[in-house]
């Protein structure tokens, strides 16, 4: 079992007939998209979504992604897709789970960690920037 993180959100998804393969399935690219569909449903969450971190000075490329397939979602199935936090004061770590809305059958799980990065001199913070620290502390529990 996954960790579950200090804050979550879910997001819905209705999978469109462009997203399926030859095969009747998603594609396995897409599914990516989907995580971060909830990625930024947790960032506007924590009131520091991508437009925010920009105007704050950082930019947070993706430096690691990880997906497992259990079971395809197909052309028209209602998703929950599901963002848990997990790191956030050296890097934001997410976890993902994408699941049937209908039935909550787990179809795919997934992290991703995402890095800091200072937009004028392009380099890697080694810590998370405060200002993103203070955002994630105002919504803890």
């Amino acid at each position: 079992m996954r960790s579950t993180g200090v804050i979550q959100a879910q997001a819905e998804v209705l999978v469109p007939f462009f997203d399926v393969d030859s095969m009747d399935v998603v594609w396995h690219g897409h599914y990516v998209k989907y995580f971060e569909v909830a990625r930024c449903a947790l960032l506007d969450k924590l009131g520091h979504n991508y437009t925010q971190m920009r105007d704050s000075g950082y930019a947070w490329p993706v430096i690691d992604l990880q997906v497992r397939y259990m079971r395809p979602a197909v052309f028209g199935q209602r998703l929950s897709v599901r963002a848990d936090l997990i790191e956030w004061e050296n890097r934001l770590k997410l976890h993902y789970l994408i699941s049937d809305a209908a039935s909550g059958e787990r179809l795919t799980r997934g992290s991703s960690v995402q890095v800091a990065v200072e937009i004028a001199s392009r380099e890697m913070q080694l810590a998370s920037p405060q200002v993103f620290i203070d955002a994630v502390q105002r919504c803890l529990p």
